[in-house]
């Protein structure tokens, strides 16, 4: 079974063109600035429902675009 990463580089850059921080993606995602941090620097892998957010977020970005799949 695969369990799927965030893609950091590609949510810090989009961050960084809307000059967004990822407290704010967080507090926009409701979670909290620690998991974030642990999301996006892979310590912590995202369930369905949070690809889901993340996805509905970032809708311009596909889901190939925002997740890695790791075994």
């Amino acid at each position: 079974m695969f369990k799927f990463s965030l893609r950091q580089k590609t949510v810090l850059n989009y961050l960084a063109k809307k000059n967004l921080s990822q407290n704010w993606l967080a507090r926009r995602l409701g979670i909290s600035s620690g998991y974030m941090s642990q999301v996006l620097t892979g310590k912590r892998n995202l369930s369905p429902c949070m690809r889901a957010k993340f996805l509905k977020h970032f809708e311009t970005l596909t889901f190939e675009d925002l997740f890695r799949a790791t075994k």
